[in-house]
């Protein structure tokens, strides 16, 4: 009886698991990178230009994600604490501080990769 019961929670924990972290860990995309800066961000921090964080229109908040150039291969991993970009064909926007390890300052074609989540 009690293995049953341990068979139901490792189930139904599997399944929390792949409801909470598969949408997460399974996102790749492809796309242009733009450099930003501003004021506030969405989730309420002040916008920094040597942090390395970004806007995304739909990962949530905290999100670390691997932005790599598809020209360089060099890549960074960036947290995302802003919405955006509202320009079409437009993925990720970058702070001034990401852009710059990449090594661009306008527009650049990057890979995006969620690889976790920030611990606050």
């Amino acid at each position: 009886m009690a293995c049953i019961s341990l068979v139901r929670l490792a189930c139904a924990s599997t399944i929390v698991v792949s409801i909470i972290i598969l949408p997460i860990t399974a996102s790749a995309q492809s796309g242009i990178a733009s450099v930003y800066s501003g004021g506030r961000t969405a989730d309420g921090e002040r916008a920094s230009p040597r942090g390395l964080t970004a806007a995304h229109r739909s990962l949530p908040f905290g999100t670390l994600v691997r932005v790599t150039d598809r020209s360089t291969g060099r890549s960074v991993v960036v947290r995302i604490n802003d919405r955006g970009p509202f320009v079409r064909g437009r993925v990720i926007d970058l702070t001034p501080a990401a852009a710059h390890v990449l090594g661009f300052s306008g527009l650049a074609h990057v890979t995006l990769a969620v690889v976790g989540r920030s611990g606050g």
